[in-house]
């Protein structure tokens, strides 16, 4: 109880209300980038995940997180119910603020993480079966991820892996998850413009701000560490921001504001599980790269390939969540955090091989859970709207409202 620091727990606290306000950033991101007809249900992807998750991450998610290791795969039940979770802090994962305070800044991460998927599957998923996979996969695929990597005991956390704030965990399991997810589903029927750019761009600027809790407060202390993951996250954003706007003004003459609200996402994906561990130079390098990467992906891979990532949660979330893992090996420095490891220039090839495991083992475990639990889901019920529900959109057909009052958007 001696061993809580009061400035250490209001800044997590803080940070979790920061990371809990991405979730509704997200919703206003997807929101304004679907076709009208289906803006609500997009928005109650998110909120649904608030809620439900929330519930679950009580009941089972917390103690299959961090409750006492089994063989490196899963935690245990000692924790189910949050018993024994209390305001005496746990020292296998922060010592100076209280186990509640840690459990519910890991909570806020629990949510956002499913919700992103929401992206790939927009505009032809039925709500009800959305709910239920919601459960099924943050169960089944977050919790155990974020045990390997984070858990005391985590077979990837004994092997070294690094991962700040969910390079692996966070982004890469959403992302090839909603890969995966857009491919059993199909293609929608017709692809319609954004109804909302506007309600895009001040999404993204909740996410940019809600992202300096996300990373600085994965130090969970008021430390070195904190403030290198909010300068670097802040970085990486403009830097990638600035590269995608190059490469569409390349590509296409002009700069938009969607490429504009992308890039940012794209890098603060990117430095994600390295904020913690690089330097503000490395950040830049990272982030510019990450805008490359993602908008190349999402502009020519993902056109070549044909396949319908309806909001490119793949191609930001996946692709910049394995690229800023590979970075993390690359540029990681002990001289920004002795808690880290030195990357490849720094004279460490090892971390990235390292990193390379943990990023393999995330995308497959990923991807085949998902396939399972999507195709045992529409083997109980059709996971997908029929054509009728696709074309009137799934405002009306799940919910019996319209977002614009009729207009047609």
């Amino acid at each position: 109880m001696n061993s809580i620091n009061g400035a250490d727990t209001v800044f997590v606290i803080i940070c979790a209300a920061l990371v809990m306000v991405m979730t509704p950033g997200l919703a206003l991101f997807y929101g304004g980038m679907v076709r009208g007809k289906n803006t609500l249900d997009s928005t109650l992807h998110s909120y649904s995940a608030l809620a439900i998750i929330s519930i679950q991450w009580i009941l089972i998610g917390y103690t299959l997180c961090f409750g006492k290791d089994i063989g490196g795969l899963i935690g245990g039940f000692n924790f189910a119910g949050l018993k024994g979770v209390g305001f005496a802090p746990n020292a296998d994962y922060a010592s100076t603020i209280p186990q509640q305070v840690f459990m519910l800044f890991q909570l806020m991460f629990a949510i956002i993480t499913p919700a992103l998927i929401s992206g790939s599957i927009a505009e032809r998923m039925k709500f009800v079966h959305w709910v239920v996979f919601l459960i099924c996969w943050t169960t089944l695929v977050y919790d155990p991820i974020a045990h390997w990597v984070w858990g005391a005991g985590g077979w990837l956390k004994n092997l070294g892996a690094l991962d700040f704030a969910g390079g692996d965990v966070v982004h890469i399991s959403s992302g090839v998850s909603g890969l995966v997810a857009a491919l059993v589903l199909g293609k929608r029927k017709n692809v319609g413009k954004p109804s909302n750019l506007p309600i895009t761009c001040l999404g993204a600027a909740i996410l940019w701000f809600g992202w300096y809790g996300f990373n600085a407060g994965s130090a969970l202390a008021v430390n070195n560490a904190a403030v290198n993951a909010f300068l670097t996250t802040n970085t990486s954003a403009a830097a990638s921001a600035v590269s995608w706007s190059i490469c569409e003004f390349i590509h296409r003459r002009k700069i938009t504001s969607l490429g504009v609200a992308s890039g940012i996402v794209a890098g603060l994906v990117a430095i994600t599980p390295g904020a913690g561990f690089v330097s503000p130079l490395a950040s830049l390098v990272i982030g510019f790269a990450g805008g490359f990467i993602c908008y190349f992906c999402i502009t020519f891979v993902k056109s070549r390939l044909g396949y319908d990532d309806a909001l490119d949660a793949f191609g930001c979330h996946g692709i910049g969540g394995i690229w800023g893992g590979i970075a993390t090996g690359i540029f990681a420095w002990k001289a920004i955090n002795s808690a880290g490891a030195n990357g490849l220039i720094h004279g460490n090839p090892k971390l990235l091989g390292v990193q390379i495991v943990a990023i393999l083992s995330s995308v497959v475990y990923s991807a085949v859970v998902t396939f399972i639990i999507i195709k045992v889901i529409n083997a109980v019920s059709n996971i997908r709207v029929d054509k009728k529900e696709e074309q009137s959109g799934l405002d009306v057909a799940e919910h019996g409202e319209e977002a614009y009052g009729g207009i047609q958007m």
